[in-house]
């Protein structure tokens, strides 16, 4: 799943609301300086229309915001850029200040000393908190860790060219970890720093066993690009195609711009950012009292769990996370500990066509472990996993690491958004399926549909069915 990048104003709602602290903050500052008092703690001559400044300074810094745009290109300016820029911005401000207090004829009961003050003391504050937040931008756009990785497919010719506008970039959302060259097999090379990790026949397979978020494509055939962007569409990945003209048009399409490159992006499926801040609000939100859920069951689960196997309460261990990367996944310990030892002894007994384990009755669970898993217990340490964002509320579950080195190229397509603690599986009746092709379907049906009525449906399932207690063995 992909997110659109943000194409309006509101995208930079922490510079606005920054740069509307700074305002009030000056205007309470200049209130100190003239009157040696501050608004709302000693009564000055006419705070109420103080009051009511403060207020229009929120408005006017807003309404700034989205009518002027002033924000693009914001973390490229030099001090002295930015130092023109915030004189307009406060100047903008001030002038809608000096309106409102026209309009209502408050101009002569006004101490102008201290609309001047505010205005100066606007700039350099407003100057200040902007150097600094964006020294804390520059520092997060340069940690790799929170980028998402990109593949670069191109051939010997443009591929200098690619990468020098791609790999080279500044304050971008993506790192390029490696690069496939189509008419050539120079697998193993680098160039400019970056590996050649594939070429027209190895590259699937380079995608289904790394972290590959994102695609870039810039070659000369258009109908092969398409076909090729179709292809890795369908396994998950969000896929720019180089621009020049196209007459395939694809779906969930939108063009942006790499370097100098005007690209056509296709994925599974296209979030906006307000669904995507939603869905991560929801998660918060709900991983926050799911926790306090898991901290009482903890009181009552514990003991029984040591008593009965003793151990460890929690289980831990890896598993697969979005287009493959691994994370620490917790559970209420619902098995003895010798369990995954004994898993493998029990094989012949899957339950499951495919590449995923289940079996009623499985004897590595001890006596209050069927209860515990019954009414999903067990799962409850895993709001943790979401709060910190490996997991979502909703999603497809994610699989464990010997199930994943068996994954055929098609498989990879669940993993193309978070895990989540339930999904579309887990409320059709997951233990009445017993084809693991059955569960791939169910969960690229969920991406490829994915919404936040979808997500509320399937939490409202989820409830119905843990509180019966069915659905798990």
């Amino acid at each position: 799943m992909y997110k659109k990048k943000k194409k309006f104003w509101a995208k930079h709602w922490d510079i606005i609301l920054l740069d509307t602290i700074a305002a009030l903050l000056a205007m309470i500052i200049a209130l100190f300086f003239r009157f040696e008092r501050i608004l709302f703690w000693d009564v000055i001559p006419h705070e109420y229309i103080y009051e009511n400044i403060m207020i229009m300074i929120v408005f006017a810094s807003v309404l700034n915001a989205a009518l002027r745009d002033p924000y693009t290109g914001i973390v490229h300016r030099n001090k002295w850029q930015e130092l023109k820029a915030v004189v307009i911005h406060s100047f903008v401000n001030l002038c809608g200040i000096l309106i409102f207090l026209y309009a209502f004829r408050y101009s002569n009961r006004i101490s102008r000393v201290v609309i001047l003050s505010w205005f100066v003391l606007m700039v350099f504050i407003m100057f200040a908190v902007r150097i600094v937040f964006k020294r804390i931008v520059r520092v997060r756009k340069h940690d790799d860790s929170l980028k998402s990785s990109m593949l670069v497919i191109a051939d010997s010719s443009t591929i200098n060219h690619c990468l020098s506008q791609l790999a080279a970039s500044d304050y971008v959302e993506y790192k390029v970890v490696g690069c496939a060259i189509i008419d050539k097999d120079w697998v193993g090379k680098k160039i400019q720093g970056v590996p050649v990790v594939g070429d027209c026949d190895s590259v699937f397979e380079y995608i289904r066993t790394h972290v590959v978020d994102e695609v870039f494509i810039d070659g000369k055939n258009r109908y092969s690009e398409e076909l090729l962007a179709e292809r890795l569409t369908d396994l998950g990945c969000t896929v720019h195609i180089s621009l020049i003209h196209t007459e395939h048009l694809m779906k969930n399409r939108a063009i942006e711009y790499y370097g100098d490159y005007i690209t056509m992006t296709t994925s599974m499926h296209m979030a906006t950012n307000r669904e995507a801040f939603c869905k991560r609000t929801i998660d918060i939100l709900g991983s926050l009292v799911g926790l306090l859920i898991s901290a009482v069951a903890f009181v009552f689960i514990a003991p029984v769990i040591k008593i009965q196997a003793p151990g460890p309460v929690f289980f831990s261990q890896t598993r697969i996370g979005k287009n493959g990367r691994r994370f620490k996944f917790y559970k209420f310990r619902s098995m003895y500990t010798d369990a995954e030892e004994r898993k493998k002894e029990l094989m012949d007994q899957n339950e499951m066509n495919g590449l995923m384990f289940k079996m009623e009755n499985d004897p590595r669970i001890f006596p209050a472990g069927h209860f515990i898993r019954k009414y999903s217990i067990d799962e409850l340490p895993q709001f943790w996993n979401v709060l910190i964002g490996d997991m979502s509320l909703v999603g497809t579950r994610p699989p464990t690491e010997n199930e994943f080195v068996q994954y055929e190229l098609h498989h990879k397509a669940r993993l193309a958004s978070r895990p989540g603690l339930t999904g579309m599986w887990q409320v059709s009746g997951r233990s009445d399926i017993t084809d693991f092709e059955e569960v791939v379907a169910l969960d690229t049906e969920y991406i490829k549909n994915w919404s936040l009525g979808l997500d509320l449906q399937i939490i409202l399932k989820t409830i119905a069915v843990v509180l019966k207690g069915s659905g798990s063995k």
